[in-house]
């Protein structure tokens, strides 16, 4: 894995050769079908500038570069959150979720630096691995321009048609009757350019099940994903580019075989918990439409229009859910946000870079949950056989975010980049809230090898407007569908103190190491927890937390071997619930009232490493995942045993002739077939049971064209 601290970059060659291109670009109506080097070295500089809008000064950024990736044992097919796994601070948890440096999530992905806005989480990935050319990560005192979700941004770099046209097509198979298919093609003509890619899987280990058998019970899942992106070269002065993807995700809920039955069902006297079909189906769809550019030979600009559509809807098992969880709960999720994004960058002189831009949007979302549901006077987990009654729960709710920025890179010595700015961010939903944050990161080169950076940050993070769905305690009240307990204080925006500071350093030509520390100071400190059989996390606020790390990182590169280490040591905690007192205990409220508890994410250490090798035409490859247990218990106070997985693959190119090459790839997962438990269904906000990987096989197959 590639490190990286960047600094300013200087642009003024890039210009005056965009500015030549400019005068003959202008000349000719249309470019020919294949580009031309001055129509080359006006994509290079847009590409360039796009990169200038968004700095990172201050902060630590790590970058997966295509042949990062290709390392790696799944290469491209590698699902995108599993590719982050190998970052130093990056925590693995059930449901493909994420956790940066003691965060729930809380990351915002990028595409071409436009903000995706975010969607309903469930289990199913809306990005892709295959469409990326570059991803970069970047967490810690984030510049002014990064508000709303900053634990960690992900920024992926897209391909493009235009520099070659052409296509690959892949497939893929193993275990668990896994078939995975995936498509692209790319190319230009004239001053357009495109980039296709589908792909489509499934197999029949879609969630971590609840036992640790090799093979699941009722597991399959099937997902497709569709992208586009496609360019038209106005002049040397503007671009216009469109984006669409969409994902579609269908899930069966996995079952715990033997479980006792809780409840009595009218005409249900036995239901064998084998036997459950609860499903989930997700959707999400977004499109951007973006607008680059210069004003003059000093002020670049992006601007950008984006939407975005999201769905969940949770069946469940109409009787088995009522004989085992007293609750049968259609839960239906929607979310349709729509906003814009504008950003100018602005070369003051040799010294002063001044950035600014806003990003609006308005979302509007609904939650609608037909739940059955029995009485509790009837006692039917110890009378009966009871019948059971419809409750409907229905809310609906818009939101406005707003944030603004100012900031200014300044070249202060000759070996010091400061980043200082200042952002206001405006939320309204169910609660309106507003905050002024100042920022500073700075960049210094203590020698050619050796760079210091350090900064600070004051966030704002508001909730996930599209996961919140309030109950209407009342209508449940004397039911078996009840809250745990009655309040129901409305989430609010996170806001916090946040201070990094790091060191890396390069010895010789090969070897990169760095270190990394941080502390985070929280009020209203956002979480989310699964607090029902629906994979659907729903948000709430401890009143206060505190956040601290350190991370070590390391890269050796020499010839044909490639390798890294990560290692993070962390501690989460936060104190007195603030709201969505309803999803817990009277017990569990009363302890947290007056005790620090980890949160349910709060991994003490995590660890990645990876390497690869080319040896007689034959690339072999290697990583390693390390964690040592997310918490479990009541209030969190225990933690689950450590865990390791180690995958590997090997990749030769086949040359066939006439037919051309084709690269074919061996790829497994846990190659020592260690059973572990990533959640054990204790713990604040955890539902149910959820095990790791078994060993898997995967081949491949695939052929550019």
């Amino acid at each position: 894995m590639r490190i990286t601290i960047r600094t300013v970059y200087s642009v003024a060659a890039i210009l005056s050769c965009g500015m030549a291109a400019h005068s003959v670009a202008a000349t000719n109506d249309e470019a020919d079908s294949a580009p031309d080097p001055l129509h080359i070295t006006i994509i290079k500089y847009f590409d360039m500038a796009r990169n200038q809008l968004s700095p990172d000064t201050g902060s630590s950024s790590y970058s997966f570069e295509k042949e990062t990736i290709a390392n790696l044992p799944q290469g491209d097919d590698t699902p995108l959150n599993q590719l982050l796994l190998q970052a130093p601070g990056v925590a693995q948890d059930s449901y493909g979720q994420l956790h940066v440096r003691g965060d729930h999530a809380d990351l915002q992905y990028r595409i071409n630096g436009i903000i995706i806005p975010e969607g309903i989480s469930g289990f199913g990935q809306t990005l892709d691995t295959h469409f990326a050319d570059k991803i970069d990560f970047m967490t810690g005192a984030l510049p002014a321009q990064y508000g709303y979700r900053t634990a960690g941004v992900v920024n992926l770099t897209t391909k493009s048609g235009d520099f070659q046209s052409g296509g690959r097509s892949s497939i893929m198979g193993g275990s668990d009757n896994s078939l995975e298919g995936n498509q692209e093609f790319y190319g230009s003509q004239g001053r357009f350019s495109y980039y296709f890619t589908g792909d489509y899987d499934q197999n029949d280990r879609g969630i971590e099940p609840p036992t640790a058998a090799a093979k699941a019970i009722h597991d399959h899942t099937a997902q497709d994903k569709e992208f586009g992106y496609m360019s038209y070269l106005f002049n040397s002065e503007n671009r216009l580019s469109f984006i669409f993807g969409n994902a579609t995700n269908r899930f069966e809920i996995p079952n715990n075989p033997s479980q006792p039955q809780v409840f009595n069902l009218a005409g249900t006297p036995n239901y064998p918990s084998a036997d459950l079909n609860e499903q989930q189906f997700e959707h999400n769809a977004y499109v951007i439409a973006t607008l680059q550019g210069r004003i003059g030979d000093k002020t670049d600009y992006q601007f950008a229009i984006f939407s975005r559509y999201s769905d969940v809807l949770f069946k469940p098992d109409a009787l088995g859910d009522l004989i085992y969880n007293g609750d049968a709960s259609r839960v239906y999720q929607t979310s349709i946000t729509n906003g814009v994004q504008n950003d100018y960058s602005y070369r003051l002189n040799d010294t002063h870079t001044i950035r600014t831009g806003f990003t609006t949007s308005y979302e509007n979302a609904r939650s609608n949950t037909s739940s059955s549901v029995f009485l509790t006077a009837d006692n039917c987990d110890t009378a009966g056989p009871c019948t059971p009654f419809n409750i409907i729960d229905n809310h609906n709710k818009d939101a406005t975010l707003f944030g603004y920025y100012l900031q200014d890179e300044w070249k202060a010595l000759d070996k010091l980049t400061v980043n200082y700015g200042v952002r206001f961010d405006y939320y309204n939903a169910y609660v309106t809230a507003n905050q002024v944050s100042p920022r500073l990161g700075a960049v210094y080169d203590l020698t050619s090898s050796t760079k210091l950076h350090a900064g600070y940050a004051r966030y704002f993070t508001p909730p996930p407007t599209e996961l919140i769905a309030p109950v209407s305690v009342a209508l449940f009240q004397g039911t078996t569908g009840a809250p745990a307990s009655n309040g129901a204080s409305p989430v609010k925006p996170e806001q916090d103190n946040y201070f990094d500071a790091g060191i890396i350093r390069k010895f010789g030509t090969h070897l990169t190491l760095g270190i990394d520390a941080y502390y985070k100071q929280a009020h209203n400190l956002l979480d989310e927890g699964q607090f029902g059989p629906a994979l659907i996390f729903a948000p709430f606020n401890y009143q206060e937390g505190k956040v601290h790390g350190i991370e070590f990182t390391g890269d050796y590169t020499q010839g044909a071997f490639t390798g890294y280490v990560n290692l993070a040591l962390a501690n989460a905690e936060g104190k007195s619930v603030a709201s969505g007192q309803y999803n817990f205990g009277q017990d569990e409220l009363d302890y947290i009232a007056s005790h620090w508890v980890h949160l349910d994410h709060d991994q003490k250490i995590s660890g990645s490493a990876g390497a690869a090798y080319t040896f007689d035409d034959i690339k072999y490859s290697g990583d390693l995942l390390y964690g040592s247990g997310l918490r479990s218990g009541f209030a969190n106070t225990s933690h689950l045993p450590f865990y390791t997985q180690v995958n590997a693959g090997m990749e030769h190119t086949f040359d066939l002739g006439r037919t051309g090459p084709v690269d074919a790839k061996l790829s497994i997962l846990n190659i020592l077939d260690k059973s572990y438990e990533i959640r054990d269904g204790s713990g604040i906000g955890v539902f149910a049971p959820q095990y790791g990987p078994r060993r898997t096989f995967f081949i491949s197959l695939s052929k550019a064209f």
